[in-house]
């Protein structure tokens, strides 16, 4: 792991509300591009509340394997 961080959203919102504002949080504190969501992450965020973004999501290159994200608690 190069790196972790938490994003706790307390705002009165839907869940993916919550997720984007997160994940844009995430890449701004990462100096990243914001990740383009896949079928596949969508997917497997629906059936788990976590997905894997890896160099195909990212419109620039990255120095890492895979950002990971996901729902520690509702």
């Amino acid at each position: 792991m190069l790196r972790d961080l938490v994003v706790c959203d307390e705002e009165e919102d839907t869940r993916t509300h919550k997720i984007f504002r997160a994940l844009e949080q995430a890449c701004y504190e990462l100096d990243l591009s914001k990740p383009i969501w896949l079928d596949a992450n969508i997917t497997e965020f629906k059936r788990h509340a976590k997905t894997r973004f890896t160099k195909d999501n990212f419109v620039d290159s990255i120095d890492f394997d895979y950002l990971e994200m996901y729902v520690i608690e509702e």
